[in-house]
């Protein structure tokens, strides 16, 4: 009995204990520590669902960083930041690989392309994901017999070659290859700029650089070797062969296909030393802005067609928008979603009647849509599934 009271005592006495301050301080800490790995363990859940969904179940991949100075920074402080990054921007590097390049594009843009294609990709090779894929799978699929040349360091390595192995696998000639930027600005009015840029005695902007390195790699590829340009966020629904020096209209005015008021540059079609391009590459050099959005790019191309029109006008054509913008950046995101009408259904048909018979291709405005799921049964999960040669885990 005497035992019985003790270890009530003692039970008494441990549960007053445990009142304390302390142990209730320690109690509470040890539960929210609980409650904070619980949620980390689930956002680690989350993001591997989130990055690893299908195709066209889900296009939304890693954000990529962009490489560019503070909004808010001064010129000088660009300057200097470019400076300090100069190592990260593959374009201003030289090695033996890109010393090759010129030959390297001779070698496999043969005689035997039934349509010379390039592509740019000045980002890491870890960025090129599922949407990337599907543009390079696109052209594949309309130009059995074309080449594909994917200007990029970071893609020429094991690692681009594993992306690009189920395409090349298949036959299709799909290459990638790193470039001199520097030699092949050379004779052209943009190579002062660019060692300007190189030295870090010109301002970079806000915006990043990469992309406007882009828009100038493109012209000067198309000026030295002649071919198409597309971006990697174009989908190829139509064949080019037979196209020629010709630039797309992304807005006319209304009622007017031949009355343009903008033009883009996310497709190109040029002859090798075409005088258009050499003027873009002026304009470039002269007239460079990199704290506005699109003026080394569409805004560029626009000014300098609407200037020389009148002189060079016939050397090149101007095509309206249905040829490579079919749809503008809003009308498109109807696209991604399922039909859910009769009138939705009817509208679906007529979109992909004109992508797949009157355009050349549709541009996905990946800066815009990049987020939007491309629902099964949509407009774009329909024409994916069109134009794919590999169609892996494609969705119908």
């Amino acid at each position: 009995m005497e035992k019985d009271n003790s270890n009530k005592k003692s039970l008494s006495e441990q549960l007053k204990h445990t009142n304390s301050p302390m142990f209730s301080t320690a109690i509470f800490a040890f539960i929210m520590l609980l409650v904070v790995v619980g949620t980390i363990l689930s956002n680690m859940s989350l993001e591997s669902t989130f990055f690893w969904t299908s195709p066209t179940s889900e296009v939304i991949t890693m954000e990529r960083k962009p490489l560019a100075p503070p909004k808010n920074s001064t010129s000088r402080y660009r300057m200097a930041w470019l400076r300090s990054h100069l190592e990260e921007f593959e374009a201003f590097k030289s090695t033996n690989l890109s010393e090759k390049f010129h030959q390297r594009v001779l070698e496999s843009l043969n005689d035997e392309c039934e349509v010379r294609f390039f592509m740019t990709w000045f980002s890491p090779a870890d960025y090129f994901g599922k949407r990337e894929f599907l543009a390079v799978e696109s052209v594949f699929k309309s130009h059995p017999q074309g080449c594909l040349m994917i200007v990029s360091g970071s893609m020429d390595s094991p690692q681009g070659s594993t992306i690009l192995k189920p395409i090349s696998d298949l036959g299709y000639k799909v290459f990638a290859a790193t470039p001199d930027v520097s030699s092949l600005l050379e004779n052209t009015p943009a190579k002062t700029w660019f060692q300007e840029m190189k030295s870090c005695k010109r301002d970079p902007g806000r915006i990043p650089l990469s992309q406007n390195l882009s828009n100038l790699a493109r012209l000067a590829i198309l000026y030295k070797y002649g071919g198409v340009y597309l971006d990697t966020d174009f989908i190829v629904t139509r064949s080019f062969k037979g196209l020629k020096n010709s630039i797309g209209a992304q807005t006319v005015v209304e009622g007017d296909s031949k009355n343009w008021t903008r033009l883009n540059n996310a497709v190109l079609v040029f002859e090798k030393e075409h005088p258009l391009v050499y003027s873009f590459m002026e304009e470039f050099a002269t007239t460079f802005d990199g704290n506005r959005w699109g003026h080394n790019g569409p805004y560029l191309v626009t000014r300098v067609v609407q200037r020389v029109e009148e002189t060079i006008g016939n050397s090149f054509t101007v095509l309206p928008p249905v040829a490579f913008y079919p749809f503008n950046w809003i009308d498109i995101q109807r696209l991604f979603q399922t039909p859910r009408s009769r009138n939705e259904t009817t509208l679906l048909k007529a979109d992909l009647i004109k992508l797949n018979r009157i355009s050349y291709g549709l541009h996905l405005w990946n800066k815009i849509t990049k987020k939007l799921k491309i629902e099964k049964g949509s407009a774009i999960d329909i024409s994916i599934s069109d134009h794919c040669v590999v169609c892996k885990g494609i969705q119908r």
